[in-house]
């Protein structure tokens, strides 16, 4: 039996501080990336941007250049899901205070230097590490 699969789009950011600090959320007991779904008829640029803003708590100031296509596939409800992510560089100033969509479940938001990655690379998802292998 041919089972299809359903096709989910998202976009998310990789967003630096003028502190040269990069924005992490934890959620499901791991690191990741602040993404989402994109909504009907909404351009995936501004909706990388709305999700980070929404999950983080914050503004974002510059939409830099897009870094690449992600895709994984996960088991939702007894069905297979297909996501494409698409993820885009991204700046911020002076967004210092940061707040957690809870709703979302996400428990924790932090500005992590590159120092602090080895942390984040321990206990992310695979394509997390990948993106931010050139980071540090």
């Amino acid at each position: 039996m041919k089972r299809s699969m359903q096709l989910i789009k998202a976009a998310g950011g990789l967003v630096k501080n003028e502190e040269e600090k990069y924005l992490f959320i934890f959620r499901n007991g791991k690191w990741d990336l602040p993404k989402g779904k994109i909504e009907e008829g909404e351009k995936t640029r501004l909706a990388a941007i709305r999700e980070v803003e929404e999950e983080c708590g914050i503004r974002i100031q510059k939409s830099g250049k897009k870094i690449c296509n992600t895709y994984h596939i996960y088991e939702f409800n007894n069905e297979r899901v297909l996501k494409k992510t698409s993820w885009y560089k991204m700046k911020t100033e002076n967004q210092n205070e940061l707040i957690p969509q809870l709703e979302e479940g996400i428990t924790d938001v932090r500005w992590l230097g590159p120092g602090d990655l080895m942390m984040v690379k321990q206990n992310t998802y695979p394509l997390v590490r990948d993106l931010i292998s050139p980071i540090g």
